[in-house]
């Protein structure tokens, strides 16, 4: 497995990503190159949590810049976590 700071990249705030919060389902972007068992290990040991399921999506490249810096947006993968049981991640809920 890899360095568990390495793969996930950050939590992904939008208004679907906090519906699913009320599922148990927490989102993150992840390294592109992670699997899902590195997804989970990491989720687990960072936020000592048991993971009962992973879904992982690629997301697609964009253009970016105008006529002087032409080029793509890096790549990236999101990866959709749900918990176990009652657990949660306090560090990532919504107050509101």
């Amino acid at each position: 497995m890899k360095n568990v700071n390495d793969v996930i990249l950050h939590h992904v705030l939008t208004e679907k990503s906090t519906d699913l919060l009320a599922a148990k389902k927490y989102t993150f972007v992840v390294r592109p190159d992670a699997t899902k068992g590195d997804v989970s290990g990491a989720v687990e040991s960072l936020f000592s949590v048991k993971v009962a399921q992973v879904w992982t999506l690629p997301m697609r490249t964009h253009r970016k810049g105008g006529n002087r810096t032409p080029g793509f947006t890096s790549r990236r993968k999101k990866a959709i976590v749900t918990l176990q049981g009652d657990q949660k991640i306090a560090a990532l809920e919504v107050k509101g």
